[in-house]
């Protein structure tokens, strides 16, 4: 979009004054903006490039000041064009977590997210200005692996049967979801979206944040749909959490069976979703890289529906037609 550089361009210079700079892609994400990097005098700047026909930067600036306020370490907001649909932000670097995973620094890495998580979900404000994770769209999000996925992508035409199946196991799902306790939801806490930084880690991409099940974020960063952990050590690390949790007065709920459920087929629904929307990014947006991440995303979803029976009609579905 060179129009939209050329604007963009034009708004560092005139309207914000920047020194002469350089500017480079410094990343793009699923959705259609697009991130550059502004370097000049030594300091560097990260500039987000949303169309504002395609996407609202509102609620970025809306949520990075909740997070900030909390003590998180994410962008911070320095100028902003909301007509044009652009922004200019720190610079959390260019290190993500997954690039930085390895058996040795994990736990480090881990200990230093859940750290973050923990005050997110402690001290960031969760209240009317964030979208509630209600049941239209926890189904909405799953009703995308049903048409991008099983429809688009492998062209399946259910039966009715098999449609009944999904419905049921939808349904499951949300209600699982809405009995959570409700907290401030990233929404996308995972490490393509960690910084590995000073203040580590930096929280990128939280503008879609919501207020809902507390175990939704716990479940993006430990079963990430880009890297797979050993299930034993996963449950380990949740536990932890859980116990924090009750610790700082998030949680009540002493049960740890009760949360590892919880936690389970939080997985299962955002992992349905996740598949959905990778077919939808290739088909409909033309980024097919990320069909690479539906067989480890899809692996999850089987291995948790075998450890429940109320889900096993969801497995046997998936082992017959994909």
């Amino acid at each position: 979009m060179p129009e939209r550089l050329n604007l963009l361009t034009h708004w560092l210079k005139n309207d914000l004054g920047l020194p002469a700079f350089d500017i480079a892609p410094a990343s793009a994400d699923a959705s259609f903006r697009r991130y550059f990097r502004v370097s000049f005098n030594g300091e560097t700047r990260i500039v987000m490039d949303a169309p504002p026909d395609k996407e609202n930067i509102e609620p970025f600036m809306h949520t990075s000041k909740l997070l900030h306020d909390a003590g998180l370490n994410v962008p911070e907001v320095l100028a902003s064009d909301i007509e044009q649909g652009f922004l200019l932000l720190s610079d959390l670097g260019s290190e993500q977590y997954l690039a930085a995973l390895n058996e040795e620094s994990v736990d480090r890495l881990y200990a230093d997210a859940l750290d973050a998580l923990a005050l997110i979900q402690s001290r960031a404000v969760c209240d009317d200005t964030l979208p509630p994770y209600d049941r239209s769209l926890l189904l909405q999000e799953m009703e995308l692996f049903r048409e991008w996925y099983l429809g688009w992508h492998l062209g399946l035409e259910l039966s009715e049967q098999e449609q009944n199946i999904l419905n049921e196991a939808f349904s499951l799902l949300a209600e699982n979801a809405l009995e959570q306790p409700q907290v401030f939801v990233h929404r996308d806490y995972h490490s393509r979206n960690l910084m590995v930084c000073e203040n580590n880690p930096g929280i990128l991409d939280f503008q879609d944040a919501v207020a809902g099940p507390v175990t939704y974020d716990l479940v993006s960063l430990l079963r990430d749909c880009y890297i797979t952990w050993p299930r034993e050590q996963v449950e380990a690390w949740a536990l932890g959490f859980h116990q924090r949790s009750l610790d700082n007065g998030v949680l009540n709920i002493q049960d740890k069976e009760q949360f590892l459920r919880w936690f389970d087929l939080m997985g299962v629904q955002r992992h349905l979703k996740a598949i959905g929307i990778f077919a939808r990014l290739n088909h409909r947006d033309g980024k097919p890289g990320y069909l690479d991440d539906i067989p480890r995303t899809l692996t999850y979803v089987q291995e948790v529906c075998r450890r429940y029976p109320r889900l096993s009609a969801l497995d046997g579905l998936i082992q017959a037609r994909l």
